[in-house]
């Protein structure tokens, strides 16, 4: 049955979509911005002709007028500041437009982001932004005296109309970005008093050089062994500051952070991370379709998580690589992603039994009823954020690949350090 078929029998009418009139524009920015917001908008519906013609008017001189950057800034500044309302945090955007626009586009939201952030004061950006923000190199290089996207278009040595086909490219992908939950406080909100990294850097030094040593070695049993001792490491360190600091539990909800992952596998791979926090008393929960994994956990634990997740993603896929038997199957997508989906389910249970173990060598009496009022903290901070979850499983289709997976990890001596 067509559509217009299953319209005329339901009654209901054809909602119209956005669409473009380029010769109907006049010099005001603010409906320029409006139109070039559009042309995102059915960009993603894949209408590349009202895209084009639009970005030819608009650079018909071979270089956009002043109002056409001015209202380029207009509609990126109000996209970008609603994906941060979303939830969104810089190091998600820049994740988000790596794997899926071009470099150009990259760099262009990165220049957004940082426009967005100049105005506030430095002590009211909260310092996880903060630490994104530097680590992206996201700074306002141009002269902000004078329109933003010419300069940006000659560094970057683009033609008007490529400039703007890029600029588009990224308003696009601000546009599909979902709503999520506020993980940190957003620019301007944030109270300059509070500090989230307090892990002893010595500690994180000694299990850095653990995993470094795990991921260097060719000895599956040794790599194993490694990370099982950094879990420990990690483990009695957090038993230490639960007990320090059990009569003065701070008020705030436990942190969040996001880890993104790289094509393929992703799925076995989120499975890993999922180990990995229910070994260091954390949540966690898989957006599949944008690849990434938030944890909801204690700073302290999140840090373990994510330095913990780093090394055991690279010795999972050196294992993977290392241990397949010389056939077709072995070399075959089904049997990779269930070699890594046993792997990850091994090596969640004996990390939680590196941890399990270490707690048992303290004082359960009094740290077990600590452990237990944090998980309950942790468990009310992940249903604030995350009010509604769906469980989903993963397909094995390959009986090979998951034997070998688990044979893997089971070659570990975790008690033998």
């Amino acid at each position: 049955m067509g559509k217009q078929n299953r319209r005329r029998r339901t009654g209901r009418k054809a909602v119209p979509g956005p669409t473009l009139d380029a010769a109907a524009l006049s010099n005001d920015p603010a409906r320029i911005a409006e139109a070039i917001a559009t042309a995102a908008v059915i960009s993603t519906q894949g209408d590349r002709i009202g895209v084009r013609k639009l970005i030819n008017h608009l650079a018909d001189s071979g270089r956009p007028a002043p109002e056409v950057a001015e209202a380029v800034q207009m509609a990126s500044s109000r996209l970008v500041a609603q994906a941060f309302e979303f939830g969104w945090l810089p190091m998600d955007v820049h994740q988000a437009a790596r794997r899926r626009v071009d470099n150009f586009a990259v760099a262009y939201l990165t220049d957004v982001m940082a426009n967005h952030c100049a105005p506030f004061a430095p002590e009211s950006i909260d310092e996880t932004w903060q630490e994104q923000l530097d680590g992206l190199a996201a700074t306002c290089w141009w002269d902000t005296e004078r329109e933003h996207l010419t300069q940006w278009a000659d560094r970057a040595l683009l033609t008007g109309h490529e400039a703007l086909a890029s600029v588009v490219a990224a308003l696009a992908l601000l546009i599909q970005l979902p709503k999520l939950g506020l993980i940190r406080p957003l620019p301007g909100t944030a109270r300059t008093h509070t500090s989230h990294h307090v892990v002893d850097e010595k500690t994180l030094g000694r299990v850095r050089g653990l995993l470094a040593k795990a991921e260097s070695t060719t000895f599956g049993e040794e790599a194993e062994s490694l990370s099982a001792k950094a879990q420990e490491l990690m483990t009695k360190y957090a038993i230490d500051r639960v007990l320090l600091e059990a009569s003065t539990a701070a008020a705030d909800l436990p942190a969040a952070r996001r880890i993104w992952l790289d094509t393929p596998y992703t799925e076995a791979k989120a499975l890993l991370i999922d180990m990995v926090t229910r070994a260091n008393r954390c949540r966690a929960i898989f957006v599949s379709d944008w690849g990434f994994v938030t944890v909801v956990g204690d700073e302290t634990d999140l840090d373990a998580v994510e330095l913990l997740t780093t090394s055991l993603l690279v010795q999972a896929t050196r294992t993977m690589i290392d241990t397949a038997a010389d056939s077709e199957e072995s070399r075959s997508r089904a049997y990779r992603k269930a070699f890594l989906t046993a792997y990850a389910t091994r090596i969640g249970e004996r990390l939680a039994a590196a941890a399990e173990a270490t707690i048992a060598e303290s004082d359960p009496a009094q740290l077990l009823p600590i452990l237990a009022s944090h998980q309950q903290q942790v468990d009310r901070a992940f249903d604030t954020y995350f009010p509604t979850v769906r469980t989903r499983g993963i397909t094995i289709r390959s009986a090979e690949g998951w034997d070998a997976g688990t044979q893997a990890a089971d070659r570990a001596h975790f008690g033998n350090h």
